[in-house]
């Protein structure tokens, strides 16, 4: 085996072990860390320095999409006018792989002072910052990724995942739904499959509908007006009961097509989707030859149509 693979290997392997090892942290410890977020009316203001303030900033930004207020402060920052920025409301969530580093005293002393909730993670329990803390998390020492022993690997990647589980946690326990998720990442790709199907959908008149009984020569005008590429069929009280697509018109393809009516030539009891859907659902829906769905009602009746084209066209696709 190539030698630089070995090594790869090897890093993913011993931060496995870190990981494996880490689910011991998970105890009394994590569940006060997450009540005393969840009593925080204010934000959790999350600080490290070095490849801790790196991970510290993903927790951070984890926590706020996660529907838990929160953002990072560099500690040395912090020193200089940034300590402003957290309130008695707060707390403090202060990452430091020895517990000692120096540039975090300011934010621990002003946490202390104002009586601000301070949760820590270390792998000291006896070192400065887990003394300081309000509740302390420990971490277990395992060897670093790193030959030398010395560049964070093993420990940073479970701090980071520490932070995951905590903002998984307190996700679960707010009840935060795909919906709240949507508010917060309204761009990209993401923010459109969270998009609901009434948002995309076209109505009224844009709707190719024909009722029961009437002649394919006037269904296939209303198939080629609306361009859709097909057309519902309905009863008198509005409800869905067949669709008719072009794959439909190329398997029954004959002389006396267009005298036909379209309850003959019709797929029966078609695909829909309610309103409320997600678009990622509408999506899910259209796989294979499907490229269109009818929005309807519990009752079958027909609110809507959307197309593979508008979710294409949001970025669902």
């Amino acid at each position: 085996m190539n030698e630089d693979i070995k090594i790869a290997q090897y890093v993913i392997e011993t931060e496995i072990k870190g990981l494996q090892a880490l689910k011991s942290v998970f105890d009394n410890g994590f569940v006060q860390a997450v009540e005393t977020v969840l009593k925080c009316s204010g934000r959790v203001i999350v600080t490290g320095m070095g490849k801790s303030g790196h991970v510290s900033n993903k927790i951070a930004a984890t926590l706020s999409s996660t529907g838990t207020p929160a953002f990072f402060i560099h500690p040395a920052e912090a020193s200089h006018g940034d300590l402003g920025m957290i309130t008695g409301q707060d707390v403090v969530l202060a990452l430091s792989n020895s517990g000692e580093t120096r540039e975090l005293s300011d934010i621990i002393a002003f946490a202390k002072r104002f009586n601000i909730p301070l949760i820590s993670i270390t792998q000291n329990k006896n070192s400065s910052l887990s003394k300081a803390a309000d509740v302390s998390i420990v971490l277990p020492k395992e060897e670093e990724a790193c030959p030398n022993g010395l560049a964070p690997t093993t420990s940073s990647t479970m701090m980071l995942v520490f932070g995951d589980a905590l903002a998984v946690t307190l996700l679960k326990r707010k009840g935060f739904s795909k919906n709240d998720f949507k508010v917060f990442h309204p761009g990209g790709k993401l923010g459109a499959k969270l998009m609901h199907v009434k948002d995309l959908m076209h109505k009224g008149d844009q709707i190719p509908l024909v009722q029961e009984g009437t002649l394919m020569s006037e269904a296939l005008l209303e198939m080629t007006k609306k361009r859709f590429g097909c057309v519902g069929i309905v009863n008198a009280q509005n409800r869905l009961t067949g669709i008719i697509t072009d794959g439909d018109l190329r398997r029954t393809m004959s002389p006396g097509l267009l005298n036909e009516k379209v309850e003959n030539i019709m797929s029966k009891n078609p695909k829909t989707i309610e309103e409320e859907s997600l678009i990622e659902s509408a999506v899910s829906k259209m796989s294979g030859s499907i490229t269109t769905l009818f929005i309807a009602d519990d009752a079958k009746k027909i609110l809507g149509i959307i197309s593979i084209h508008d979710c294409l066209l949001v970025g669902a696709v």
